[in-house]
């Protein structure tokens, strides 16, 4: 074989391999990210929801809108929204201004993290931002992400199963649900 023709065959070979490497690279960062949730990443979520971030008392136990706490504001329903993963984690980072969802990121509106807002832009427009029961880490925002993906978000009305898993048993507030 001609040595011109081994180079050219060696070239289009590299070329359809680098072609093909970069069809996989693009469909990667173009399709949607899975995340793997490990069981203690989702009970770390969950814990997050009922205590810390006290997400409860607006969004109710479940998630479904039925708020814990008739003095907060009326949260939406978390099993029925339709939201992605970085929709989920900005707004829980960030809050919603103007309604009573508070930025959980202590520097939410410090430096325009938050839809490049500063506190100063949200006085200006007349937004007021509630404050937190507590601020959340990073990682404890994925946790939570974790958590309202795995079985909370998407899930449809809450019934007697999926109190159950919630709970992680047969609790006083399932029974009271039909199965």
């Amino acid at each position: 074989m001609p040595r011109s023709q081994t180079r050219s065959q060696t070239g289009q070979g590299l070329v359809r391999g680098g072609l093909a490497t970069l069809a996989v690279l693009a469909g990667l960062a173009s399709g949607p990210v899975a995340y793997a949730q490990s069981p203690d990443d989702i009970a770390a979520g969950r814990q997050l929801f009922l205590q810390k971030g006290n997400c409860q008392s607006c969004h109710g136990w479940a998630g479904d809108g039925r708020k814990m706490d008739s003095q907060m504001p009326d949260g939406a329903n978390l099993r029925e929204i339709p939201i992605d993963r970085e929709a989920l984690v900005k707004t829980v980072k960030c809050g919603r201004p103007g309604t009573g969802m508070p930025a959980f990121d202590r520097l939410a509106y410090s430096d325009g993290r938050c839809f490049g807002l500063k506190q100063n832009d949200l006085r200006a427009r007349g937004l007021e931002m509630p404050d937190p029961p507590a601020t959340l880490a990073a990682v404890e925002v994925e946790r939570l992400a974790d958590f309202l993906f795995a079985k909370v978000i998407g899930k449809g009305p809450i019934d007697h199963a999926a109190c159950v898993d919630f709970w992680g048993s047969e609790v006083e507030t399932c029974k009271e649900m039909k199965k």
